[in-house]
């Protein structure tokens, strides 16, 4: 996952609050609904899925999470 972190900060749309976590999820945050989107259907999406039968007990699931609120650092 790590090794995908320069594909992310290439994509337009994808804020820098983006983050990897270890075990059991990613979080990436966008611009609007179209960074998502692209994302999704992007590089980054579909590389967990290689390998997703040899590396993971069950099949990867991607859900979208809406932000209700927030405080970004100033």
């Amino acid at each position: 996952m790590a090794g995908a972190q320069s594909l992310v900060a290439a994509e337009t749309g994808t804020r820098p609050g983006s983050r990897y976590l270890a075990t059991f999820a990613i979080f990436d945050t966008f611009d609007n609904e179209a960074g998502r989107d692209a994302h999704l259907a992007g590089e980054v999406a579909a590389a967990p899925m290689t390998h997703a039968d040899e590396l993971l007990a069950t099949t990867p699931e991607i859900r979208k999470a809406h932000v209700l609120a927030d405080k970004l650092p100033a």
